[in-house]
């Protein structure tokens, strides 16, 4: 595979962009394009793709009539499919870029769109991969520490972010095409059965008017806080703000956890069925606040503009935290080390985070948005 690929990726035009690109120094190269054809590349882990999704909505008020695809794997397409920003939508198997086969369909597939940009939002090997593929003239990647893997080396427009939020990171990447700063919007993906679907499910658990919602799970140990701790933050909400709070899962040992915390929350909280994603983003919209580690329901609950408050112990607020008021990300201890190291710590970071520390966010929120409300 990779002696197919570095045969030809060397080209005159890409060595030439490159030289010019990293020339530059702090400057950032200017693309010029009268009818641009436009690629985002965001792989994998569903909150980084949501949190990715203010780059194509961006594009599209600056470019009303581009054509806008989005490479990106299955587990998160959901989050990207049906997109009103959004023209086609590139769907891959998990570790596709092993496979000779899937990298020259994916080649052939995306070159017929002949795309003339292409983003790459996540700055790795697999992502700069799908935007070399794409045979985009200009292939925008992130230098420095966000530029991972061989990202540097298959993009040729590099850009160095100022900032370190994922969104704020890859907003970054539009400067080459003119946009800087621009308003942050979201439009999450709206699926009408999954609405309806919601519409059953809340009222089948006797959930109209405000409701919290509690997601206890985590793809990291690391990240998880305690499910007693979770059963008291619904006790709170429940005898404080007259809150029931809706449980939500998406695995087995989730299930368990959501069930500990129903057990523990003396008749304050409720167990959510098994849900899909898009069911879960219809249930996100409904609820009145949201308490999470970080994890892609939490940036789901953001992107639809439910009061969220997110608990943090192995990444940070600043990286990945629930982006913009009225949200909150908490931290009290960070758990250092490399990538690997971090996920891999148990969760004592996170239990540094109290069940006052929490309540009192909660507190906090709830009177500045039902404030707002009012």
């Amino acid at each position: 595979l990779w002696l197919w690929l570095f045969h030809s990726a060397g080209s005159p035009v890409s060595q030439e962009l490159s030289a010019a690109a990293q020339s530059q120094g702090e400057d950032v190269p200017k693309i010029s394009i009268d009818s641009p054809r436009f690629l985002i590349s965001r792989m994998s882990a569903i909150g980084d793709t949501v949190l990715t999704l203010p780059v194509v909505c961006a594009l599209r008020a600056q470019f009303p009539d581009a054509f806008i695809g989005w490479v990106v794997e299955e587990k998160s397409s959901a989050m990207v499919v049906g997109h009103p920003c959004v023209d086609q939508v590139f769907t891959l198997p998990r570790r596709w870029f092993l496979s000779l086969k899937k990298c020259r369909e994916l080649r052939k597939e995306l070159q017929s769109q002949r795309f003339t940009v292409s983003i790459d939002c996540q700055g790795n090997t697999k992502s700069s991969l799908a935007c070399w593929l794409s045979g985009a003239k200009y292939r925008v990647g992130c230098r420095g520490k966000y530029g991972t893997e061989l990202s540097t080396y298959l993009n040729n427009i590099l850009v160095l972010p100022e900032r370190p939020h994922l969104t704020d990171r890859s907003l970054d990447l539009l400067k080459p095409v003119g946009i800087t700063n621009p308003e942050i919007d979201w439009q999450l993906p709206r699926d009408e059965t999954a609405e309806h679907a919601a519409t059953n499910l809340l009222d089948d658990l006797s959930l109209q008017g405000q409701f919290a919602i509690i997601n206890p799970g985590a793809t990291w140990e690391s990240k998880l806080w305690e499910m007693d701790r979770f059963a008291s933050v619904a006790r709170h909400l429940g005898e404080r703000r007259g809150l029931k709070s809706l449980v939500v899962w998406g695995s087995k040992q989730e299930l368990d956890f959501a069930t500990q915390i129903v057990s523990a929350a003396d008749g304050y909280a409720v167990l959510a069925p098994r849900t899909s994603l898009k069911e879960l983003v219809a249930v996100l919209r409904r609820g009145t606040i949201f308490i999470s580690s970080d994890t892609g329901p939490l940036h789901m609950a953001v992107a639809v503009g439910t009061p969220s408050i997110g608990l943090y112990g192995a990444t940070r607020p600043a990286d990945c935290g629930p982006y913009g008021a009225p949200h909150v990300g908490i931290q009290m201890q960070y758990e250092s080390g490399s990538r690997t190291e971090r996920r891999k710590a148990d969760n004592s970071a996170m239990r540094e985070i109290t069940v006052e520390h929490v309540c009192c966010e909660c507190d906090r929120v709830l009177d500045a948005s039902l404030g707002a409300v009012a």
